[in-house]
């Protein structure tokens, strides 16, 4: 009987002190809520933006634009719509986008330029970003370089493969290249939109889903995901890299570059030598060169195969042919 009042009696001790602890906790609170400039609990409301938050919105598209002087639909509230799209992903898409921002400030100028030159529209420069993120030595599947030609193409188009060169990834000659390609294709379309969409899915597919669906616009064609969000995915990456800080970038450096000239070879080369020559080692030749392969493997038969079988510093130069090479002033 006597342990059981006491265990009562410390029950209610236990009680009492904890409702004195509540009331403790509770006048806190309240003192601390009378306090001027105290922070105050807030209840997110839905579809309510909270103050300091950051904010994600959909991009700005502007009320017109145009393709290489073809205006783009955006009356059309499904061109709208997929132009929306791929602005989502490419100014969401931060690590790709801003990659190709850096590049653009090297190569915008002298792809333009050259464009321009051969009668193709200065926006196909915007083609080329989104094929290869302006990179010279991005492959994908067989297709390598800045405009990303398959082998059978690029022959076609007069570019070199060999052991020693692979012309895809020649800033000048592969957008000699890619301007051909495009003019030709331009001659069968006579409209530049319709060309960039071959461009991608290839010729004969687009003229068959022309014909097949009795359209004669691109912005009209259902084709294949990648050829439909083709032009979509220009146009997105123009807006950007046109005003990079209306979609939330600052503009990054622009990636390692250096006063350079252009040497034309026509003899074959030691290329360490020819480097140190212009004041650049093997590594800097490269960068600028990118056009220069490098192979880890040679054949007894190859002309140098005893200079090369441990690094390819033998350039073999083919009759009539002469290489341009970008080195130091």
């Amino acid at each position: 009987m006597l342990c059981n009042n006491r265990v009562k009696a410390g029950y209610r001790m236990f009680r009492m002190s904890l409702l004195c602890l509540a009331a403790v906790v509770a006048l806190t609170i309240a003192q601390a809520a009378a306090q001027p400039g105290s922070a105050q609990p807030s209840v997110a409301q839905p579809g309510v933006a909270q103050p300091g938050a950051a904010q994600t919105s959909v991009p700005y598209i502007p009320p017109g634009l145009s393709f290489a002087g073809e205006a783009v639909p955006l009356n059309d509230p499904l061109v709208y719509d997929r132009l929306e799209r791929e602005l989502i992903k490419n100014v969401y898409k931060h690590s790709s986008t801003l990659t190709i921002l850096k590049r653009v400030q090297r190569y915008r100028e002298p792809i333009m330029s050259l464009l321009t030159r051969n009668k193709v529209p200065a926006d196909f420069f915007y083609l080329a970003a989104i094929e290869s993120e302006l990179s010279p030595i991005a492959e994908s599947g067989k297709a390598v370089g800045f405009w990303q030609f398959i082998e059978t193409t690029a022959r076609e188009q007069g570019l070199e493969m060999s052991k020693y060169v692979d012309e895809r990834r020649h800033l000048e000659r592969s957008t000699r290249a890619a301007s051909q390609q495009l003019t030709s294709l331009y001659n069968t379309f006579k409209n530049w939109t319709l060309t960039a969409a071959a461009y991608n899915g290839g010729r004969t597919m687009v003229l068959n889903n022309l014909k097949t669906q009795n359209v004669q616009s691109y912005y009209d064609l259902y084709l294949t995901p990648e050829t439909y969000d083709y032009v979509f995915r220009i146009l997105a990456i123009k807006l950007i890299c046109e005003n990079p800080g209306r979609y939330g970038f600052s503009l990054p450096a622009a990636e390692y570059s250096a006063p350079t000239q252009v040497v034309e070879v026509r003899q074959d080369i030691n290329l360490v030598e020819f480097a140190r020559h212009y004041n650049m080692n093997y590594n800097q030749l490269k960068y600028f060169n990118p056009w220069l392969l490098y192979r880890s493997s040679w054949s007894p038969t190859d002309k140098y195969y005893e200079q090369n079988k441990v690094l390819n510093v033998m350039l073999e130069v083919p009759p009539g042919k002469a290489y341009t090479f970008e080195v130091f002033k």
